[in-house]
This record gives structure tokens, C-alpha cells and sequence, in this order.
């Protein structure tokens, strides 16, 4: 080989080991990143907040020592629901799903949940009926409920169709 040629050569050879060298201190330079105490001190530190945050007791059962006594709804105690007007119906089928009966003592209230007991009073008579809901309705502006045929002669308003009312929820 000619002098030029091995110069060549060892050039190439020595800009090529060069920047392997300068690769490779790279990579020890971050692999020594990661290794690195606070590296690792942050990582155990993120271990053991995720740990201990599940192994803490609550602290909110600290500060309310005793259980927080709640109000609950008796039963038997009746809330007045509303005071209007009330009428009386007759349909095929109700909201509910089931087939009307004339018979039964029901009733159609606009909001109630289906299942709800009510106690319809009679203001001027003071006569009562409990009827259970099933139906939605009055759709008549001022109306508070619609009861059922046999409800309404209960209250004996049959004649009159319409009577001024007080609703209690019952159940």
C-alpha cells in the first residue's frame, strides 16, 4: 500500500473510533442519569405515596368521631304534598302499564313516583280517600290530581266533578 493510502486509512480508523468513544461516553454519561440516587429516590418515593395511600387509614373518621345522626322519614308520618283542585277520570290504560279499573281506588298525579299512597281530602267535607298512583296527569292547568270513578264517589264529588282537595303522601 502507498503512504497515502495507509494515512487514509488510519485516519478513517481514527474518526471512526473517536466517535464510537464519544458514543459510547454518551451512553454511560445517561445511563449513569438513570442510575443516579436522586433517580431513584424519586422512584421510591413515587412506590411508596401510591402504597401508603392505600394502607393510610381515613382521616375523615378522625374528625367526626361519632357517626353523623340523619334525619329519617317515619312511615307513618304524613307530609302534605299539595293543595288544589281535583277531578275524575276515566281511561284504558294508565302510565304505569297497567289496565285501568274503574273500581279500584287510583289516581294520576303529575310527578309522584307510581307506587305512592296519597290521603285526598275533601276541604269543604272533610271526607278522605287513600288512593294509590298510577297514572300521570291532570293536564289541566290548576289540577293537582285525577282520582278513579269509585275514588271520586268516596269523596262524593261525582256530581260536582271537580273539588278543592289536600294531598298527604301516606307511603
Amino acid at each position: 500500500m502507498s503512504r497515502i493510502a495507509r494515512a487514509e486509512t488510519s485516519r478513517i480508523s481514527f474518526a471512526t473510533s473517536c466517535r464510537l468513544l464519544l458514543a459510547i461516553a454518551g451512553a454511560a454519561s445517561l445511563a449513569a442519569c438513570a442510575q443516579s440516587p436522586v433517580g431513584r429516590q424519586k422512584a421510591d418515593l413515587a412506590g411508596t405515596s401510591r402504597q401508603a395511600a392505600v394502607e393510610r387509614p381515613h382521616r375523615v373518621a378522625a374528625l367526626h368521631p361519632r357517626p353523623i345522626k340523619r334525619a329519617r322519614a317515619n312511615r307513618d308520618v304524613k307530609q302534605t304534598a299539595s293543595h288544589g283542585v281535583a277531578s275524575f277520570y276515566s281511561d284504558t290504560q294508565t302510565a304505569s302499564g297497567e289496565k285501568f279499573d274503574r273500581n279500584e281506588l287510583t289516581a294520576a298525579h303529575p310527578t309522584l313516583p307510581f307506587g305512592t299512597k296519597l290521603r285526598v281530602t275533601d276541604t269543604s267535607s272533610g271526607r278522605f280517600v287513600t288512593v294509590r298512583v298510577n297514572d300521570r296527569g291532570p293536564y289541566i292547568r290548576g289540577r293537582v290530581v285525577d282520582v278513579s270513578p269509585s275514588a271520586a264517589e268516596a269523596l262524593g264529588m261525582v256530581d260536582k266533578g271537580i273539588t278543592n282537595v289536600r294531598l298527604d303522601v301516606v307511603q
